[in-house]
């Protein structure tokens, strides 16, 4: 599709863009190509500049080349036009930095006006801090003492996941982020609220008929969300180690794309609105608040050394950086209830894990199922009709129903119809991180999570935790390769209920209807 396909949507205001962590992995694998494609697409005109901002030393030229080869290996748009490329490049910056050295900032200030006359910027500033939790309050303040806050436009801190370790330390860091930026200044980016299938999950449920009002306890049996990786811990074990799958996902992630199922229609279309209705999904959370609960509840387990595809897999304790008697879950999975007069009842089956053996993330609605004891149940075994919406890494909606056999006297069998947005020759979907930022910059909030949605959630994750530290030794291994420990099958099992396979685990029994892609 042509490279302007976007350029409806409106353009962000002019702003000096900061990315602090500007030579980590962050910046180059998503944030500088999110810049260029939003520049590429006409969102972004050219009274923009960004500013790099780490400690290490970088020449302007350095930096540019490092600007070059992250988007040319990252991008969805490949640099092709020399002479844009250039103009593009032009509006990029760099500064060294000790970011506990105020006088660092002032010089900081100083080029940011100069980059703000060049290239005609009315004084928006948007700092993203790609760094360290524990690094957030220092560079508030410094941002704050060293005048990079005294403008005459907007300001705006962006930050990363994970915003504390846990209630008590979330709540610190919103403490000393209150002590300079107000509460509708703050954008805490969960990045799977910028995924086109899950910005897509509202509009699945409030534009369509046939949705909404089957969408509470009496018509659905369960819901399942699976994100599931291949990939071990890699380079990020000594972080790992110290959080573990609980923190790592189910605190944000998991929880957030169990709002977007849960919640009730906003009444308008506003972002506070928005967020109102997924905090009071996060406060209707049953809590577990007993050590008995939580086992009965919520599995915790281990990836040990497995195989996958042929390859022999390490076990989690033989990672790099992981100490070798750690008990940190690499895979939890729980069942959840939303207590409240559309849900209850309803189970919410949510499971994370690393080296699983597809990389995926999947909803499934299950609705319940027909009644077996009349008509067409007496003689058939009826399954029951699913709704799954495919997040990532394929993008798009199935829907599972019953039909007749052709040819048969009346024989049935299960047929799934598919749209797969992936499949569609010409889409270019933006990603995340492109819709993140571009919002940010135009003071959308929507996808961006409030402080009392970080609470809530910690709230209902510290119960788990506290149980698990009681007896951190309880852990269920499973090896590599594999889908988790027996014991999340057991589950579900206990209920009536299974996992259903995800994408690239298709049912063999199951007709698809689908263009040309099964």
């Amino acid at each position: 599709m042509a490279e302007n396909q976007h350029q409806q949507s409106p353009q962000a205001p002019g702003a000096v863009f900061f990315i602090f962590g500007a030579t980590g992995d962050l910046a180059r694998r998503k944030l500088f190509p999110a810049i260029y494609s939003l520049y590429r697409e006409g969102r972004l005109a050219e009274d923009f500049a960004v500013i790099g901002v780490a400690r290490r030393p970088r020449s302007p030229e350095e930096f540019r080349e490092d600007l070059h080869a992250s988007i040319q290996e990252f991008c969805r748009y490949k640099i092709e036009d020399t002479e844009q490329w250039a103009r593009f490049a032009d509006h990029f910056a760099y500064k060294s930095l000790d970011i506990n050295n105020v006088d660092g900032y002032h010089e900081l200030r100083e080029l940011t006006e100069s980059m703000e006359s060049r290239f005609g910027i009315p004084g928006n500033r948007l700092f993203y801090l790609a760094l360290a939790p524990e690094l957030f309050g220092s560079v508030s303040l410094n941002l704050k003492k060293g005048g990079m806050l005294d403008t005459r436009g907007w300001y705006r801190l962006v930050i990363e996941k994970p915003f504390g370790y846990d209630l008590e330390s979330a709540h610190k860091l919103n403490e000393e982020l209150n002590q300079v930026f107000k509460e509708e200044e703050i954008y805490r980016i969960d990045h799977y609220l910028g995924k086109e299938m899950v910005q897509n999950i509202e509009v699945i449920r409030f534009a369509n008929a046939f949705f909404e009002p089957l969408w509470n306890n009496k018509h659905i049996a369960n819901v399942q969300i699976t994100l599931s990786e291949t990939v071990g811990v890699e380079e990020r074990g000594g972080y790992y180690d110290h959080a573990g799958a609980l923190r790592d996902m189910g605190q944000n992630h998991m929880l957030q794309m169990l709002t977007m199922i849960a919640m009730e229609p906003p009444s308008r279309l506003y972002a506070e609105d928005i967020r109102d209705e997924k905090v009071k999904v996060l406060r209707s959370l049953r809590p577990y608040e007993t050590a008995e609960e939580v086992k009965a509840h919520v599995v915790r387990g281990q990836y040990t050394a497995g195989e996958a595809s042929g390859k022999k897999l390490p076990g989690y304790r033989e990672e790099d950086k992981v100490d070798p008697n750690s008990n940190t879950e690499t895979y939890f999975a729980a069942k959840v209830f939303v207590d409240n007069f559309r849900w209850a009842g309803v189970p919410f089956y949510i499971r994370t894990g690393k080296r699983l053996p597809v990389k995926t993330t999947e909803v499934v609605v299950e609705f319940k199922q027909m009644p077996t004891n009349v008509y067409l149940g007496q003689k058939h075994s009826l399954e029951p009709n699913l709704l799954v919406i495919r997040v990532n890494p394929m993008e798009g909606i199935y829907i599972k129903i019953n039909a007749k056999k052709p040819g048969s006297e009346s024989q049935i069998e299960p047929l799934a119809m598919e749209f797969c947005q992936s499949c569609l020759v010409g889409i270019n979907s933006p990603e995340a991180y492109e819709r993140l930022l571009h919002d940010a910059a135009q003071g959308d909030s929507t996808y961006f999570t409030r402080w009392d949605e970080v609470a809530a959630a910690w709230a209902f994750i510290d119960h788990i935790a506290a149980a698990w530290a009681q007896n951190p030794a309880d852990v269920s291994p499973y090896p590599a390769g594999s889908w988790g420990p027996k014991e999340a099958e057991e589950l579900l099992a206990k209920d009536g209920f299974h996992w259903w396979p995800v994408n690239g685990q298709e049912e063999d029994n199951v007709v698809w209807i689908a263009p040309d892609q099964k």
